[in-house]
């Protein structure tokens, strides 16, 4: 199941093979596709997987594991012959995974650039529906992982339209958001609006050194406006030839990314591991981009 293209690319995750999770829904054959378009991108193969395992169930049922299994290949056989209709150059190939939905796609992802997944979409308005399945997948996956709805305006890529990334912190604490949005960037010819969202401290929250250092930029604006550039500094020189806007507004972080995501090509937001009482957690800005974005949202693993 394969068919021939070349192979280039730089960086951690532009030189790596892309995974694409289908299951016959709607939603996974738009991330197929969005899939499809970022490997030619990036002249890297795209592989397609779907997760099936034969698990009897307790009931009085006549259940037959060769016609379950023969759906399963047919859900992926057909994907693979749609993607590689459309995009004849592409080296595709697609695979039947032995195992649940999450157990599978983590172990794709592990040797992969990105993994993308579909997500069913209430709407421009309100935006994604994520499932358990995606919750959980973003939540552990040690890749970036790439959000698509299905939605009919997608079947043609928008030619138009900034990638979009949240930058907050120190450089060293968005070094692997910034990097994915700029590798994107590059190669698909577009430019980064860099978005640095900051909120006033409260009272007891501030101390002689801390005003010092505002005071020292000129105040707190121009205190966040130095940290954006500080960490943009080194995609600046690495990708010279990718536009940046740089973005410093006052609010929260989830308000402000999606209130400048409006006309993206994709939003690219950061995830640290959170655990909670019910096992990992994505965080509220990811969290708010997943849902509320009317653009495919990539969520990077940090730190």
């Amino acid at each position: 199941m394969t068919r021939e293209a070349h192979r280039t690319g730089e960086g951690d995750t532009a030189s790596r093979g892309i995974v694409a999770g289908v299951d016959g829904s709607p939603e996974s054959l738009a991330a197929a596709e969005w899939a499809a378009r970022e490997a030619e991108h990036r002249a890297v193969p795209l592989r397609l997987v779907h997760a099936w395992r034969w698990e009897p169930l307790d009931l009085p049922l006549v259940q037959d594991r060769e016609s379950q299994e023969r759906v399963a290949e047919e859900v992926v056989h057909a994907a693979e012959t749609e993607i590689a209709g459309r995009h004849p150059e592409l080296k595709v190939t697609a695979d039947v995974l032995p195992d649940t939905p999450v157990a599978a796609l983590l172990d794709a992802q592990t040797g992969a650039g990105m993994l993308v997944i579909g997500s069913r979409g209430y709407g421009a308005v309100a935006g994604f529906l994520l499932g358990s399945y995606g919750q959980q997948i973003i939540a552990a996956a040690t890749r970036p992982v790439v959000a698509v709805r299905a939605r009919e305006e997608q079947a043609a890529e928008p030619s138009a339209g900034e990638i979009v990334v949240g930058q907050h912190g120190t450089p060293e604490d968005s070094e692997d958001v910034l990097r994915f949005a700029f590798e994107t960037a590059a190669a698909r010819g577009a430019s980064v609006r860099a978005v640095r969202a900051w909120s006033l401290p409260p009272l007891f929250a501030y101390s002689p050194a801390s005003l010092r250092l505002a005071d020292e930029a000129g105040g707190l604006v121009p205190f966040e406006e130095k940290a954006l550039r500080a960490a943009l500094a080194p995609w600046r020189e690495r990708y010279p030839r990718v536009q940046v806007v740089e973005h410093v507004e006052l609010g929260s972080a989830g308000q402000v990314l999606l209130s400048n995501s409006g006309a993206a090509q994709l939003l690219v937001v950061g995830r640290r591991a959170k655990r909670g009482a019910l096992g990992q957690r994505i965080g509220s800005v990811a969290h708010a981009a997943l849902h509320l974005a009317p653009c495919p949202v990539a969520v990077v693993p940090q730190g």
